[in-house]
């Protein structure tokens, strides 16, 4: 519910215009509006007593082709501006501040330049960059040459660089990202969502520097500006920041308005083809349909189209996910389902993958039917309180990771970019209210389906088939295109690109003035690190003192309850362990089935989880602890979830067989779609795979070989049914044996609902079943091969790392081996790997839990010069003289990454198992101390024994076209099957 709030304009800037101000009870912030009174730039201020202070700008960008001039300007803008002409501020300022957040997005149409700190001080320092890169950025034509598009000579032949180039092309390798925007492409005939607002690769070498600094005067003015704030500071110094280091300069300009797609008059039916480097292309096709619907702006459609989609997709019990996750020509529902809003239309996608070319037919009716029996009578209002639960539940929490402030922020930007009202989007009691006036007519929600699902003629149908061919299609297109440059340069344009690759190399090289910068120090930082500490209770479970620790939080109204049970060593070794999690909350438990227990689930929690929580030990590389992490969280109105939670796990059914080979098939096939976003990790993990027990552990259980297991496993248990019947005596063994472990307990709630969940915790667990001699693990033989690895993908762009053995956590030279992973990220890997290199990132990191030290590179172009620069930074530090800041950074950097805040729930469950690991409060101020006292010789100390002196091993996550070079690089080749 919103409030209305009396202001006046003395509160505000004079710059400004109050608009309104409005209290979201649900959220627990003051929301103002505000206008800029000459530009009429808009501010949207949402005051709350959260000390994380959150600023963002964001422009309203709609380009009409596909060069990616959205994305790479994103970039660029980021390259330098007025008064700060230094060559890269932002990557300067993240090393200079203590920033919880610093980032840039660029959507299909808007792109937005957000920060969060807890620091005043840092706040207004970032916000003078900040604002200073957009409005008033430098565009240098070299620097569009780095982050965009240029061409070099490599063997006097010309080839296409640029980092937005290559991180295109390991984006649009992954099937997922294709399949978006050719639906996408069909969906949208005329509008800005037409095209690819990242780039094609195919399209990016047409843009030029002058269509990119047109697009910057276009969309980048106050006029087209949106301002969004979040935290404790007076909105008059935002404002007066704002006024005077970027709006005065500017007058009235263009506002964009978003425009309504034309209209289709009849359905579409598309087959597109997406590259796969291999002969087999069975059961590799996805369908997916989808649907254009009204503008974002209507509220009540909005959200009944959000209920329409929980109704028919929330669950397995929905209906329409069943028949998507049950047909019979399909692996699993697809990448994609549900409603879309975030662009000024919104949309619905439903699909499958894993499917054949001639199913697309059969794949729409199958849907259609569906919704014809949905739509043909009242739904049920049992299920519309279910969703609406759902919807409460998700508005309600604060969520970690991202800053709260800024999830807020970004709920409400797809309206105010279209001109619409956020406090619609965010004040979500309001909304329900006004639906449920709508709800009253039992057909209301199956009229929306019949109207804009069953009649509505604006729909795709795409098939996305496997082709063998595209990448060496693609790949003769680009050669083509380089092959007709090459024949067309004259001697004086040879001349020309020889000059301009001198002078990046020579602007690269350049070393910057930071002292045009504003930073942070040292003393800058907080003396300690403030930790949530719980109050610790104890039951009896089975005639066991049990622990039962209770942290009391902000949460909203909603609580987390959990459960950690010790892992034996031999459980957390199999590789069924992991599978365990894939059935918890998915398969039926006791009475109910998995339809009914998914029902259950989405009427009083948000859901199930089962995960595990590893870490090394602290002075042991190869003592490894494990926890097994049962989760939910709901409403505290609804303490049901608790019982529910353990019925889940503790009666868990294993006779349903159809369930668990889908389930086991959906893990597979989105673990496939998801690898070439993570190539990176993969690299890291192969490299530091033989370092200790841990790592060894994580590289053959949820490494690209597991994904191959996992293939093997489930071809196998499909047809042969003894090899099922052993793959569940495998799964109730370890679930037996998790049982009889023994467990703490976490609870994270707010103080006056701490006393009846207690209760209900104790009453719910005081009693388990468990067998008393469960079956004994089978031992899955680990194939395994020492020294260089690389693991082969689809993916256009290579994943490089190389890994060197190092120390258990609690030794004195880790916090040293942390500073140095910061230091050459700092002072050389990023120069030499994303800028001279052409990789979207890259950088070292020592991993505490692997007990390793870490070089990587992310969608890089490069192999063997890769390896190189890795080891030309260890060479750098010790030769080269080093100054003073680049320590002081380094450590900033750390420290600021290690006081992030999260949400309150977050920080209480991070608290506790830190504990459960051993990470006690008084561990991590000392850790802080010990890191806070780092110097120069230490870090080159530990550079000499550890990397220097150390054994390397480098792994590699690469196309399938680079077999023979890695092959001649000494590399153990594998692939995914």
């Amino acid at each position: 519910m919103t409030v209305a709030v009396t202001e006046t304009q003395e509160n505000t800037h004079q710059a400004f215009e109050f608009i309104r101000k409005q209290y979201v009870e649900a959220l627990d912030v003051d929301v103002s509006e505000y206008r800029h009174g000459v530009t009429g730039a808009i501010h949207y201020h949402l005051a709350s007593q959260n000390t994380e202070n959150v600023f963002l700008v964001a422009f309203r960008t709609q380009p009409m082709d596909s060069k990616g001039t959205a994305h790479i300007l994103e970039h660029t803008v980021l390259c330098g501006s007025e008064n700060f002409p230094v060559r890269d501020p932002f990557f300067l300022m993240i090393r200079r501040s203590l920033n919880t957040f610093m980032n840039a997005f660029t959507a299909a149409d808007w792109t937005a330049y957000p920060f969060a700190t807890e620091n005043k001080k840092d706040y207004f320092n970032l916000l003078s960059v900040y604002l200073d890169a957009a409005f008033a950025a430098n565009l240098n034509p070299l620097d569009f040459a780095q982050e965009g598009i240029r061409v070099e000579l490599e063997n006097d032949k010309p080839v296409f660089k640029g980092v937005v180039f290559n991180e295109m092309k390991g984006a649009m390798s992954s099937p997922s990202d294709q399949l978006y925007h050719r639906l996408a492409h069909h969906l949208f005939p005329e509008t800005t969502y037409h095209y690819n607002s990242g780039g094609e690769p195919s399209d990016i070498p047409d843009l030029t520097h002058e269509q990119l600094v047109a697009f910057y005067k276009k969309h980048y003015h106050p006029s087209n500006a949106v301002f969004m704030t979040f935290g404790d500071l007076p909105v008059v110094e935002i404002q007066e920041k704002i006024q005077q280091q970027a709006l005065v300069n500017f007058t009235r300009g263009e506002t964009i308005y978003s425009k309504p797609e034309r209209r289709l008059t009849a359905p579409l039916e598309i087959v597109e083809p997406y590259a796969v480097d291999s002969t087999e292309l069975k059961d590799k096709t996805y369908h997916v349909v989808s649907w254009l619907l009204p503008e974002v702006s209507d509220i009540k459609i909005r959200l009944g189209m959000r209920l329409v989609e929980g109704i028919l997709l929330e669950n397995s019990a929905a209906p329409l996910r069943q028949y998507l996750e049950t047909c019979d020509y399909a692996e699993s529902s697809g990448p994609f389902m549900g409603v879309d809003d975030s662009n000024f239309e919104m949309t619905f996608f439903c699909g499958v993958q894993g499917s054949n070319p001639e199913h697309a037919q059969k794949f729409q009716d199958g849907v259609f039917n569906i919704l014809k029996q949905v739509a043909a009578k009242p739904v049920d209002p049992t299920e519309i309180e279910s969703i609406l639960h759902q919807i409460e539940l998700t508005q309600r929490e604060i969520t970690g990771g991202t800053p709260y402030g800024l999830s807020l922020i970004m709920n409400g930007m797809g309206s105010v970019i279209h001109h619409n009202d956020p406090l619609a989007v965010w004040d979500v009691d309001s909304a329900i209210e006004m639906v449920r006036a709508e709800l009253k007519d039992p057909m209301w929600l199956s009229n929306l389906i019949q109207t804009y699902l069953l009649d509505n003629p604006h729909r795709v149908l795409l098939t996305l088939v496997p082709d063998a061919e595209k990448t060496q299609r693609d790949q003769a297109t680009e050669q083509a295109r380089l092959d007709e440059i090459e024949a067309l340069l004259t001697p004086e344009q040879r001349t020309e690109i020889t000059k301009q690759t001198e002078d990046l190399k020579r602007r690269q090289d350049t070393e910057d003035d930071l002292n045009l910068l504003p930073k942070v120090g040292l003393e800058d930082i907080p003396a300690s690190i403030d930790i949530m500490t719980g109050n610790r209770h104890s039951f009896l479970l089975n005639d066991q003192e049990t622990p039962l620790d209770v942290y009391h939080a902000g949460t909203n109204g909603l609580y987390y309850q959990q459960v950690a049970i010790e892992v034996p060593l031999e459980v957390v070794q199999s590789p069924y362990f992991s599978l365990l999690s894939i059935l918890m909350g998915e398969v039926g438990a006791g009475q109910y089935s998995y339809l009914e227990l998914q029902q259950l689930q989405t009427a009083v929690s948000g859901g199930f989880g089962m995960g595990v929580s590893l870490r090394s030990g602290l002075n042991d590389k190869d003592e490894m602890n494990s926890f097994l992490s049962l989760t939910t969280k709901s409403l505290t109105k609804k303490s049901d979830a608790i019982a529910l939670l353990k019925l889940a796990f503790a009666e868990m059914r294993f006779d349903e067989k159809d369930r668990i080979i889908e389930l086991l098939q959906e893990r597979k096939t989105r673990w496939q779609s998801r690898i070439s976003g993570s190539g990176h990790s993969y690299a890291m993990q192969i490299a530091s795979r033989a370092m200790n027990t841990y790592a060894e552990r994580e590289y053959f259980n949820t490494g690209l070989g597991a994904l191959n297991w996992l293939a093997e496993l489930i071809k196998n248990i499909e047809s042969d049914p003894v090899a099922y019947a052993d793959f569940i005596a495998q799964m109730q063994s370890i679930q037996q044996r998790l049982l009889h472990a023994p467990k703490q307990f976490l609870l994270v709630s707010e103080e006056q609902h701490s006393v009846g969940l207690v209760s209900q915790i104790e009453q719910t667990w005081q009693h388990v079943t468990v067998a008393s001699d469960p079956a004994a693990l089978t031992q899955v033989a680990r194939q395994y091969v020492d020294g260089d690895q690389a693991w082969l993908i689809q993916t256009n762009v290579q994943f490089c790392s190389a890994a060197y053995p190092a120390v258990a956590v609690a030794h004195p030279d880790s916090v040293a081996l942390m500073v140095l992973a910061a230091y050459l990220r700092n002072g050389f890997l990023h120069s030499a790997l994303r800028e001279k290199g052409g990789a979207y990132g890259g950088g070292a990191a020592y991993d505490a839990n692997s007990c390793s030290f870490r070089f990587y590179s992310y969608r890089d172009p490069r192999l063997s010069e890769t390896f190189t620069d890795f080891e030309r930074s260890v060479t750098w530090l010790l030769t080269e003289e080093q100054k003073d800041y680049q320590l002081e950074e380094a450590i900033l950097g750390i420290v600021a990454s290690m006081d992030r805040p999260s949400s309150p729930a977050a920080e209480a469950i991070t608290a506790f198992y830190a504990q459960c690991h051993e990470r006690t409060p008084e561990f991590r101020q000392k850790m802080r101390q010990n890191l806070l006292a780092v110097t120069l010789e230490d870090v080159k100390r530990v550079a000499v024994q550890y990397l220097q002196h150390g054994a390397v091993t480098r792994g590699v996550v690469a196309p399938f076209a680079k077999r023979e070079a890695l092959e001649k690089l000494g590399f153990d080749i594998q692939q995914l099957n």
